[in-house]
């Protein structure tokens, strides 16, 4: 079985924890109108190259504590530099 994939930035770093928020648009299903979703998610981040701006790949992964479920693959790209 696959493990999802996401990529979404970084809002927020702990000592072994990023933030991520993820995007997903839907299509409202009487209006036809695009509806934004903001998740939040927790990603280990143990080598701390992320920072808050980056865009990250993060890929699901065994649960490491009560709410981390994904694991930090790479970094996409920098914040605002």
């Amino acid at each position: 079985m696959a493990r999802k994939e996401l990529i979404g930035k970084v809002v927020s770093t702990y000592k072994n924890t990023v933030v991520v928020i993820v995007i997903s648009l839907k299509s409202h299903p009487l209006y036809l109108k695009q509806v934004k979703k903001v998740t939040r998610l927790y990603a280990q981040g143990d080598d701390m190259r992320a920072r808050v701006g980056d865009v990250v790949r993060i890929v699901e992964t065994r649960p490491l504590s009560k709410l981390k479920r994904w694991r930090i693959v790479e970094v996409v790209s920098g914040g605002e530099e």
